[in-house]
């Protein structure tokens, strides 16, 4: 009899695709859908993101989605290049194996190739930008074809993947990559919350010696160990499941890889060992086979994250390229590689070995001068917090994209699980929290890296004693207003669609002057308990009368003809770029970056301050709810 909370792939597959299909939607419009939130909860990022760009429909050469996902350099250690992700949606009847694959595979490297002149006027900027994209990609982007289905790929299809990389190397360039998504890949995602999902046995070939019964230590091939990481990314079809456990991983930074073990492997990789402190794989179970031959079990990388990407990412371009020449250079350099090794231990933890996998995670991290602020997922802070939002405001809180569905699957079939009335991304929330309480709407409007673990700003909120489930609490009521206002790409209204965080960050500097106002501090934790006073009730009259006052601002400052709008600001003049300047990290920053928006806000506030027709001002509406 199946666990009355076992969730199967077809039932957590039937509650996915509700949304897809409600409402009798056109075909095209549930192969938008369906590519959309699959590529969404993939690549984890914000659905109003200007460089998701839709193009289903006719003329659109192959292309459903394109999404530009930007790289960045600034954030510490990364050497992340630009990827750009072409989306072939292939719901339901539209795909059909292998043919399907090739057919379609073919048609969108024809269109990026300039060959398909029978395009919508959406496609043919798409392509504009991409050639651009093409002609300035230096060797760290990436141009790549993905298939998005419901099921998994097969083992046919996955070897027609190979013949379509192929294919678009000699065609498009070595930039040129193919990947596939699937529901089932975002299935497999929520394997730590729900154990009787599909586990793994990985071929693993190392020097290793035993120390007691549960702890292998030794030494591993760097090919033995790209050999690894890529038969694991091939039985699995998602190579980041492996980082699951790691306390790096939680909501991710996909594309980060480490620039100087990057250098390492180009320019010195037989000096590997020498320079890395090595990795650390938990497995519920391992075997001996035969001399340096194992099999690992359910295997997790909980040390080494940063290394591993790292030897993924360099070696996958060296060796993936394609070409039937001989290259002396890079046949030296493969050489040298085989000599480059890495340290290893290999940690048995059993099918429940919860605190020893804690235990080994934090240890050997912290033998790497990680930082306390990396365990935020791995200890109490975001699992506890789910915890706590679950019971003080029956919220369930998604710390992965996907666990939603998971959830209401669960609450179907068993009735004595708890129940919630509404739920939200964790990682929605750092980004309003950073935007309002850090002051930083333009990163978080145009970036999610340093919102992320080992993000700048991820470690400054966290790295705050007083950062809690009431701060967090206070960003989720932040946004379900935003929801009820409507900000995001389907507003009608031109200045809500891409200003959602700077509504946030001038809402949060209107608040701080009540509080002054009302001779409270405007210390973080008291800014989050005056906004919960506020805003848990979303109609109340201090409520309507912040977000109204915030709104005011948000709108003069976006419409042409203000004396004090965006259009006049010095910056902005200088390049005429709107999206540019609303990810402008100087953005919202006072006087000095932003003058006009700064003259706008000083206006309202002592707009604020005045009582109109016998009515009591805004502020001291305001003032009285969060001192009650």
């Amino acid at each position: 009899m199946e666990n009355e909370s076992t969730i199967n792939f077809e039932d957590y597959k039937n509650e996915w695709l509700k949304e897809i299909t409600e409402g009798n939607p056109s075909t095209v419009e549930l192969g938008n859908r369906f590519s959309k939130k699959l590529i969404i909860q993939w690549l984890d990022f914000n659905e109003d993101s200007d460089d998701i760009i839709l193009c289903d429909g006719g003329g659109d050469g192959g292309i459903d989605i394109a999404y530009l996902h930007r790289g960045d350099n600034k954030e510490e250690n990364s050497n992340d290049g630009d990827t750009w992700y072409l989306v072939q949606s292939k719901y339901g009847s539209a795909f059909s194996g292998t043919e399907t694959l090739l057919k379609e595979a073919q048609k969108v490297i024809e269109t990026v190739d300039e060959k398909n002149k029978s395009l919508s006027s959406l496609a043919e900027n798409l392509i504009e930008r991409l050639q651009n994209f093409r002609k300035a990609a230096s060797s760290k982007d990436k141009l790549v074809l993905v298939f998005a289905t419901v099921n998994s790929l097969g083992e046919n299809e996955k070897r027609v993947l190979e013949d379509v990389k192929a294919m678009g190397k000699a065609r498009l360039g070595p930039l040129f990559d193919v990947d596939s998504v699937s529901i089932e890949t975002i299935y497999q995602r929520i394997v730590e919350n729900h154990p009787q999902l599909k586990k793994y046995d990985i071929a693993f070939t190392a020097n290793l010696n035993p120390s007691g019964n549960d702890l292998l230590v030794g030494s591993v091939k760097l090919n033995n160990l790209y050999k690894f990481l890529k038969d694991y990314k091939k039985e699995t079809g998602d190579l980041d499941l492996i980082y699951e456990k790691n306390v790096r991983r939680f909501l991710g930074s996909r594309k980060k890889v480490n620039a100087g073990i990057a250098q390492t492997i180009n320019e010195n990789p037989e000096r590997f060992g020498l320079y890395n402190n090595g990795i650390t794989i938990v497995v519920e179970d391992f075997q001996l086979i035969e001399t340096d031959q194992y099999i690992l079990n359910e295997p997790y990388i909980v040390n080494g994250c940063q290394t591993t990407k790292t030897i993924w990412e360099t070696l996958y371009k060296k060796l993936e390229s394609g070409g039937t020449g001989s290259n002396p250079e890079i046949e030296e350099w493969k050489k040298r590689l085989a000599r480059g090794i890495v340290v290893v231990k290999v940690v048995k933890v059993g099918e429940n070995g919860d605190e020893l996998l804690k235990a080994t995670t934090r240890y050997t991290n912290s033998q790497n001068a990680v930082g306390q602020k990396d365990f935020i997922a791995l200890e109490s802070s975001f699992k506890d917090w789910a915890k706590a939002m679950a019971h003080e405001y029956e919220i369930f809180l998604e710390i992965q994209r996907g666990g939603w569905e998971s959830q209401k699957v669960l609450q179907r079939i068993n009735p004595s699980a708890q129940t919630y009335q509404d739920w939200v991304n964790a990682f929605d929330l750092i980004k309003i929290y950073g935007a309002g309480w850090f002051n930083e709407p333009g990163i978080a409007f145009g970036k999610n890296a340093p919102f992320a673990p080992d993000g700048s700003i991820f470690k400054r909120i966290t790295e705050d004693a007083t950062f809690s489930i009431i701060d967090l609490y206070a960003a989720y009521l932040l946004h379900k207003l935003t929801q009820k206002i409507g900000f995001g790409r389907i507003t009608d209204k031109q200045s809500r669609k891409q200003t959602k965080f700077l509504f946030i960050n001038v809402l949060i500097e209107l608040l701080k002057d009540c509080l002054t106002y009302s001779e409270m501090e405007t210390t973080n934790i008291e800014v989050s308990r005056s906004v919960i006073k506020i805003f848990n009730n979303l109609d109340s009259e201090a409520s309507t009368n912040l977000a109204d006052a915030t709104l005011n601002v948000i709108d003069d400052y976006l419409t042409q003809g203000n004396e004090d709008s965006i259009y006049t600001e010095p910056k902005f003049s200088q390049t005429g770029d709107l999206n540019s300047f609303l990810k402008w990290e100087r953005l919202g920053k006072g006087s000095e970056h932003t003058p006009k928006l700064s003259n706008l806000i000083a206006f309202t506030k002592r707009d604020m301050r005045r009582s109109i027709g016998g009515q009591t001002a805004a502020r001291a509406v305001i003032s009285q709810a969060i001192k009650n």
